[in-house]
């Protein structure tokens, strides 16, 4: 239960400060989590990103401040100032991403808005569906390939990534597996260390005994006890599932959490989008 109580911390602290500066480094304190973990699991579980949670919530409140403005005269400037927004044109973009409407439109009796209550997690019954998974202590190793920075502010990452793998030609993708020379075969994606504003240097690589070939680049992997979770399906569908499963089922009920060293994917030879295809989860795990 405590990772619940923790993620609802998090909350607490959104919805008090939502007409104030909102401090994502404690929004993660309240969940006794990094800024960069607290990201990617409030993610995960939610579907949404964390800065468009907080960008919905305020702007369902500012609506509500708005319908209240009929009586109370207040201008529509210092509702987008309560909330954030430095100017009306900023305001108003953003509202109409929402609402549909303008601010000046949400005075009017009977219109239409859209309401975006606030999250509370809650403890669910699950596990009928069967995790297959396996723990696998681990000494250090290292990873070579290519890399590029990202962020998952605005779910940048989620698009980024996936022009990373497309931009990848055929002949680095073939150079990158060639190294590889481990019990860990195969392209692997892995997701380095978070910094304190939730940018990390996301890697297509390999886990190699080999020299590092000048045009590419390594990074140490710390030993570890490795949580590893099999998914099995086209991609990427198969693994967000599992990753998403990870997150909501087994963190909460497992008595561990994520270490703050890297994570990684592995992806098997083969039609990623059949419905055999395999791939893996591997995160390195410490007990709470």
């Amino acid at each position: 239960m405590d990772i619940i109580n923790q993620l609802n911390a998090a909350v607490d602290y959104i919805e008090i400060n939502l007409n104030d500066e909102i401090d994502y480094a404690e929004i993660a304190k309240a969940a006794c989590s990094s800024q960069y973990h607290f990201q990617r699991m409030f993610a995960a579980i939610t579907q949404v990103p964390l800065s468009e949670y907080i960008r919905r919530r305020r702007l369902s409140a500012a609506a509500v401040d708005l319908q209240e403005s009929r009586e109370s005269k207040e201008k529509i400037i210092d509702i987008a100032l309560r909330y954030g927004y430095n100017s009306p044109d900023s305001f108003t973009r953003a509202f109409r991403a929402i609402h549909g409407i303008a601010p000046s439109e949400a005075k009017k009796r009977g219109v239409k808005l859209k309401a975006y209550p606030r999250i509370i997690f809650a403890l669910s019954i699950k596990g009928v569906i069967a995790m297959d998974y396996r723990i696998v202590q681990k000494d250090a190793f290292k990873v070579v390939g290519i890399k590029e920075w990202t962020t998952i502010k605005e779910g940048e990452n989620s698009v980024s990534i996936p022009k990373f793998w497309q931009n990848t030609s055929k002949e680095k993708f073939m150079q990158i597996g060639s190294l590889a020379n481990t019990e860990i075969t195969g392209i692997l994606g892995v997701c380095g260390q978070g910094d304190e504003q939730s940018g990390f240097y996301y890697w297509i690589a390999a886990a190699t005994t080999k020299d590092c070939p000048p045009d590419l680049e390594e990074l140490q992997i710390p030993a570890s006890t490795w949580a590893v979770f099999e998914a099995v399906g086209p991609m990427p569908k198969a693994i967000q599932d599992v990753w998403w499963r990870i997150f909501s089922e087994w963190f909460p009920n497992s008595g561990y959490e994520h270490a703050d060293s890297p994570d990684f994917e592995w992806y098997a030879d083969g039609d990623n989008s059949a419905e055999d295809y395999r791939s893996e989860v591997w995160i390195p795990e410490v007990k709470k």
